[in-house]
């Protein structure tokens, strides 16, 4: 149990962090579900909850929350089903062959447009500072950089559709 959630601090969030816990705010009011994050500076705490129709997302100020019960640790799948939550769906897994023609249509595009671009085994480096994972479409391209991120992206959404290319030639 967990009392003076306000002045409590990183340590004890990450205990909570993606367990099953119950708030405690004001007037004996009371919400269970699965603590995701806590933000630093508010001390809110983001609850998520499993039901049959889905799930629900609940934020509770961290002004009001005044006891913290952890109820239940997570099993692994439950631990990778929260980490995994509000990442994107995954696509369609495709065939080797298919990501293979992505790769190469993308690479053979960003040449054409007169940009180094080395393979890295299933990945694609372009000039050094960014990145494309599988399956070579504009979000899956990684730089710290957003500039060049944004270009790049701009440039792999304006790409021809491969299967076209193939038609016309």
């Amino acid at each position: 149990m967990q009392c003076d959630w306000l002045h409590s601090g990183p340590q004890l969030w990450l205990r909570c962090v993606h367990r099953q816990v119950r708030l405690r705010t004001g007037k004996q009011e009371e919400h269970r579900g699965w603590l995701l994050t806590v933000d630093p500076v508010s001390h809110s705490v983001v609850l998520l909850s499993f039901r049959e129709d889905g799930a629900s997302v609940r934020v509770v100020m961290g002004h009001a929350v005044k006891h913290v019960e952890v109820l239940q640790e997570p099993d692994q799948d439950m631990a990778e089903r929260l980490r995994s939550f509000f990442l994107p769906p995954n696509t369609v897994s495709l065939d080797p062959e298919e990501l293979l023609r992505r790769r190469l249509a993308v690479c053979r595009w960003l040449q054409k447009n007169r940009l180094p671009v080395e393979e890295d085994g299933d990945e694609l480096r372009v000039a050094g500072v960014l990145t494309i994972k599988a399956p070579y479409r504009p979000e899956d391209c990684c730089s710290s950089n957003q500039i060049i991120l944004d270009r790049i992206q701009r440039l792999v959404r304006l790409q021809p559709d491969p299967h076209l290319e193939t038609i016309q030639d």
